[in-house]
């Protein structure tokens, strides 16, 4: 393998999904510490050392590890690269919230890197294997309510790439006008009669890395009068590949949804639908 110093050699990636798709660029060898959330890919944990959580991160241990690039997500890492930036230490810091904005992120990485043809094929092996799905899920109906429950205290719904991903593998986010808000602090559903009122046939959670229990959901008062509740339809999508906006989310995180929901037009129609297994782009 070619290594030009010309570009970043020792990278530390602050999130997870900076993290998979160098691996995925089989350009792993740049970094230099990784987040102690990440895990994809698994071997990343057993050969980086982990230098910080998400709100926070362990300054000195990444100091010490003299990186010359840090890469980071959203303004929840503003104060983490402010201080690495008065430190001397060059930070990118991305702030995509989109289907698009991911492929976008792994074609900004690549230039950053200067691995612009590689980057580009993965952007449009992950772009076609979404298209294969919003093709797929296109025919097939009824498209059924899905609410999408990322924090259960307070409820938060909404995020933008999920909501595209639900739509995708052939459902309707009972929530879209949250999609356009990129805080976490507005995209609070203040009032749980809310998602009563707009009686979802799924409900899927995702409680960023705490344990989703679809029987406290099924629990709220009144929530047993929604349809997913009544028919069983509560399931969980692991955090590690429905919340981190990078390859998992387009791999398997929308593999999963398009899983639920297939599965749920099949109890509805009495017809077997077949899902394929779309994270093949990973390979």
């Amino acid at each position: 393998m070619s290594r030009d110093d010309t570009y970043p050699s020792r990278i530390v990636c602050m999130t997870e999904e900076t993290t998979e798709a160098l691996y995925l660029l089989d350009e792993d060898w740049r970094i230099a510490g990784i987040s102690g959330f990440t895990v994809r890919p698994p071997r990343a944990r057993k050969e980086k050392p982990k230098v910080s959580a998400f709100i926070s991160a362990k300054i000195d241990k990444i100091l010490a590890l003299e990186p010359d690039l840090a890469l980071g997500f959203s303004d929840m890492q503003a104060d983490i690269a402010a201080d690495l930036i008065r430190r001397g230490v060059a930070v990118h810091v991305f702030n995509h919230r989109s289907v698009a904005g991911i492929l976008a992120m792994i074609r900004t990485l690549g230039g950053l890197i200067g691995v612009t043809e590689k980057a580009e094929r993965l952007a449009a092996s992950l772009a076609q294997n979404v298209e294969r799905i919003r093709k797929r899920s296109a025919a097939a109906a009824p498209r059924p309510r899905v609410y999408f429950e990322e924090w259960d205290e307070p409820q938060i719904s909404g995020i933008r790439w999920v909501s595209e991903l639900v739509s995708i593998a052939g459902g309707d986010d009972c929530f879209p006008e949250l999609a356009s808000e990129s805080l976490g602090k507005n995209r609070i559903i203040a009032d749980p009669g809310e998602v009563v009122e707009r009686a979802p046939d799924i409900i899927i959670g995702s409680w960023c890395g705490k344990k989703f229990r679809p029987e406290r959901v099924a629990a709220r008062p009144g929530w047993d009068a929604i349809p997913a509740v009544r028919d069983g339809e509560v399931h969980e999508v692991k955090s590690a590949v429905i919340l981190q906006p990078g390859p998992a989310a387009l791999t398997d995180g929308v593999a999963e949804l398009e899983r639920i929901i297939r599965n749920w037009q099949s109890r509805r129609t009495g017809n077997q639908a077949s899902v394929t297994n779309s994270s093949d782009s990973r390979s």
